[in-house]
């Protein structure tokens, strides 16, 4: 793993001072504006209490996230005033609204946003989800590669680390049907691998993954219980095949299953997580019920976070052992002349 400047920088910024990522997504939109939007049954959640949520997210959680992932519509502009510039902000990149067609799910960027304004706006990593099924149509797949491959050549131009996100979906052959952005029920472990597969050749340009576990959430046991020995196998051929950094996603796993899934993953070479409901939606089933919200984000939220950070700080790995260092242990970074090369094309 070759860094530039850019890059080695908005990966310093993501991780805390030990090279681990402990990161929190406040950026979903349907998972939070859809309950919302029920609440008053109505067919859009109104701006302000979508906006207002993100906002305490970010407020509440930050003192033990080493980064925050919001989203341009609703998290920037009411969140960002109160991110510390002591974390790092990860930026999310595409639309949460996806075509669904015969053949897959269609993902796109959010209109009017690109790599170049998320690092204009001072972000330190572009983070984007795509939607992938190995066995969609090979127009779908093409798609959705083509979209990765052109944000990963965008990263690479502007000097900014590429933190790639991928779910499975259902088909509709498939006996479990959802478009909500959660687990798929009775998902395939040979999907997830190939997935991840498929987006770590270098094409693709992706450095950091963020990765549903290849197993049903609820059906992952905890390090030393019955099958734990078969699931480790599982993930660690998971982080084989992403030969680079790589953290986990909650997708909607409760507190205990996330942090089941998280032994696992940390024994494959996970460096942390980039996580938000198995955090945040205990909390946010009070609404609207702002004092609620806010005091069981300040506790349980926030000691459940603790005891991930205990968890990450004992068992993750580094993300910069995945990097390739010189003899006195610094990342190796491009010779002088290149340097200069990079940053005037960049620069014009």
């Amino acid at each position: 793993m070759h860094l530039t400047a850019g890059k080695l920088w908005g990966m310093r910024r993501m991780a805390d001072g030990a090279g681990r990522f402990k990161m929190t997504a406040v950026d979903q939109r349907p998972p939070i504006k859809n309950p919302i939007a029920a609440h008053y049954e109505v067919v859009e959640a109104p701006y302000d209490d979508v906006a207002r949520f993100k906002a305490l997210l970010t407020e509440t959680l930050q003192r033990e996230s080493s980064a925050m992932l919001l989203d341009p519509h609703y998290a920037v502009p009411r969140g960002l005033r109160f991110l510390s510039p002591q974390k790092g902000l990860i930026v999310t990149l595409e639309d949460s609204v996806f075509e669904e067609t015969d053949g897959g799910r269609l993902s796109a960027p959010i209109d009017d946003w690109s790599v170049a304004k998320i690092k204009r706006m001072g972000g330190d990593a572009v983070k984007v989800l795509a939607w992938y099924r190995p066995d969609a149509s090979p127009s779908v797949n093409n798609h959705q590669k083509d979209m990765v491959r052109r944000i990963g050549e965008a990263c690479a131009r502007y000097d900014i680390p590429f933190l790639f996100e991928l779910l499975v979906y259902p088909l509709a052959s498939d006996a479990h049907q959802t478009t909500d952005y959660v687990e798929l029920q009775g998902k395939k472990t040979e999907d997830v691998l190939a997935s991840v597969a498929a987006f770590a050749e270098p094409e693709f340009g992706v450095d950091v993954f963020k990765l549903e576990s290849p197993l049903n959430a609820q059906t992952v046991p905890g390090v030393g219980q019955e099958g734990w020995e078969e699931a480790q196998a599982v993930f660690d051929e998971m982080g084989r095949l992403a030969g680079r950094p790589w953290v986990m996603l909650s997708a909607g796993a409760s507190k205990a299953d996330f942090r089941n899934i998280l032994t696992h993953a940390y024994r494959a070479g996970a460096s942390g997580y980039l996580a938000g409901r198995a955090i945040w939606l205990d909390a946010f089933s009070h609404f609207p019920d702002w004092q609620a919200m806010r005091r069981e984000l300040e506790n349980e939220s926030v000691n459940y976070m603790k005891d991930l950070n205990r968890l990450t700080d004992a068992e993750a790995q580094p993300w910069h052992a995945h990097a390739l260092f010189d003899g006195a242990g610094e990342a190796l970074m491009p010779d002088d002349q290149r340097f200069r090369h990079d940053y005037a094309d960049f620069a014009s």
